[in-house]
């Protein structure tokens, strides 16, 4: 009778046993399919210098509505940005500075996209640095999508022609840094 039994507990652990490795291979193959679903998409990358600045509408957190078609011969500079992301804070006030250097001019458009951000925190963070350029919320990442924004904070300068002359993945440290840039599209 110990035999039997015995028996059938080694069965019992050899199913148990052979489950667990089908779950394991199961789990193993999904794992795989999302990260090589990752790695095709992260494959496409942000916008490439020589883009066209895409086409869309950004609602401003003042009530206005700003859209990129009306921007022809103008320098635009776009910011993604969130308020929990610490190196955007530190870009705030460097890219309100070099807002301020640039707005009697009018040739020059600074557009901020609050990326996967709560509408009350933006606006807060936005009244905490002194921002003055228009910003939105980009509802629904539709903005972010076109631009293929993978984090913040990300920044993209067209030229006149509303050509992609420079992209950033990470903090601008300085005005003069942006203004470096800007400058010479301005000419």
């Amino acid at each position: 009778m110990n035999t039997v039994n015995l028996d059938h507990k080694m069965n019992d652990k050899k199913r148990t046993s052979n489950w667990m490795v089908a779950i394991g291979v199961l789990f193993l193959l999904g794992f795989l399919a999302v990260l090589a679903q990752g790695l095709r998409l992260s494959g496409r990358g942000p916008l490439k210098k020589g883009d066209p600045l895409p086409a869309f509408e950004l609602s401003t957190f003042d009530g206005q509505t700003l859209r990129t078609t009306n921007l022809p011969g103008k320098v635009v500079v776009i910011n993604f940005w969130s308020s929990w992301c610490q190196p955007c804070e530190q870009e705030a006030a460097e890219f309100e500075l070099a807002w301020k250097a640039y707005k009697a001019e009018d040739e020059v458009v600074f557009l901020g996209v609050a990326y996967m951000d709560i509408e009350s925190e933006a606006k807060q963070f936005i009244s905490r640095y002194g921002i003055t350029y228009p910003n939105g919320s980009d509802l629904g990442a539709s903005i972010s999508k076109l631009f293929k924004v993978r984090g913040v904070p990300e920044t993209f300068i067209f030229n006149r022609d509303g050509t992609l002359v420079h992209y950033q993945y990470g903090p601008f440290l300085s005005k003069g840094e942006i203004m470096s840039i800007v400058d010479p599209l301005t000419e």
